[in-house]
């Protein structure tokens, strides 16, 4: 009589021994829109990274004898209207008439047709300052024909241009000042909560004196001891680092508060039994718990220097001319008044820009804040 030995069909085990990180990727992987709010700012910072090759034309270029001022964006046609078969892209160009009811140039487009090339010469320029360049990703190759994908702005330089440069302030001051900020609040709320005593006491007063500065009145007063000759991104990185310097506050008193129960946690006592240094209960051991939180704050402090930045281009003291940030550009359309609604609606894309990259952080913080979170896993 001979037996044969059931097949094994159970279903593999799970490997044990996962690190938290693995474990978090693997919720992370189920967030749909986390994953696209991820993807849409890798997306958004490379092109930020790349906006010289990008942008067709340089940041300030504009032609002082054929004035564009307000361009309308020109769509990129892909057929040909005679035949309607497919053909190279190409734009119109646009010729501007003055109408006698308004006395106001309008543009139209005319029957002259500017194809699309790849890879076209153009003005130089040096990604991150470093690699220089004059290659374009697309252009006309004519000085008499632009392409002006989100339209021109006032002085008839094109808007898309502006704006991808305008995003390299934008996206790195946020990102930096967080880092700051978080740095510094996470170290001084550690050392309160695990030295205690007089450390405690110190850090906690200075927090307190932080938190009384005003930072309206801060803002105007360091922009006017700058002298007036001073480069404008040099004096907005020097504002938005020490607002970010003196902003620790808020993170290293909630830091604290949750790291107080921490302290007396049998793993934490173990640590100090074997010998651990401070630095190493702190960092390795009590500051990991507060993963989810810190991920959840800086998710909300990144726009919200973004904001902040924006709003003080928007009132003059920030990003000024030459240069641009997502502010500055909605400020040159709030100077055209309601004919920034009704006439020209598209210099308002940048402002479409700063509240796309506001909702990307937080559906990636979201879906990082639930991937860490251990009561949220399935």
């Amino acid at each position: 009589m001979t037996t044969t030995a059931p097949a094994n069909t159970q279903k593999k085990d799970k490997p044990l021994g996962q690190s938290q990180f693995s474990v978090a990727w693997q919720q992370f992987r189920k967030n749909r829109l986390a994953q696209a709010g991820g993807l849409m700012l890798i997306l958004l910072y490379v092109m930020a990274i790349f906006a010289p090759f990008i942008a067709p034309d340089a940041l300030s270029s504009y032609s002082t004898s054929n004035i564009t001022r307000f361009h309308p964006p020109t769509p990129i046609q892909f057929r040909d209207p005679d035949t309607g078969a497919f053909t190279r892209p190409y734009v119109f160009k646009y010729t501007q008439q003055l109408n006698m009811d308004t006395f106001v140039n309008e543009f139209k487009p005319s029957a002259e047709r500017c194809p699309l090339y790849f890879g076209v010469r153009g003005a130089s320029y040096k990604i991150l300052g470093l690699f220089p360049g004059n290659l374009h990703l697309f252009g006309t190759n004519k000085e008499d024909c632009s392409v002006y994908l989100f339209g021109g702005e006032d002085l008839g330089r094109d808007l898309f241009t502006r704006t991808l440069y305008a995003s390299q302030i934008s996206l790195t001051i946020g990102f930096g000042a967080v880092l700051i900020t978080t740095l510094i609040g996470l170290m001084m709320g550690a050392m309160a909560a695990y030295f205690g005593g007089i450390v405690d006491t110190v850090i906690m007063r200075l927090v307190e004196v932080l938190a009384a500065i005003p930072y309206l009145f801060l803002l105007l007063l360091l922009r006017s001891v700058f002298p007036r000759d001073i480069n404008p991104i040099l004096a907005l990185y020097v504002i938005l680092g020490i607002l970010a310097f003196i902003g620790w506050g808020g993170l290293a008193r909630v830091t604290r508060g949750q790291l107080l129960s921490v302290r007396e946690q049998d793993f934490v006592s173990a640590a100090k039994s074997l010998g651990a240094s401070d630095n190493r209960i702190m960092w390795r051991h009590m500051l990991p718990t507060l993963t989810t939180y810190v991920i959840v704050t800086t998710s909300l402090a990144i726009p919200s220097f973004i904001l902040l930045e924006s709003g003080l281009s928007f009132l003059g003291i920030g990003a000024v001319e030459p240069y641009a940030s997502w502010g500055s550009l909605l400020k040159a359309a709030q100077d055209g008044g309601l004919s920034s609604l009704n006439t020209r609606p598209w210099v308002l894309i940048p402002g479409f820009f700063i509240v796309f990259t506001v909702m990307c952080f937080q559906l990636l913080g979201d879906g990082l804040r639930d991937a860490f979170d251990p009561r949220k896993r399935a």
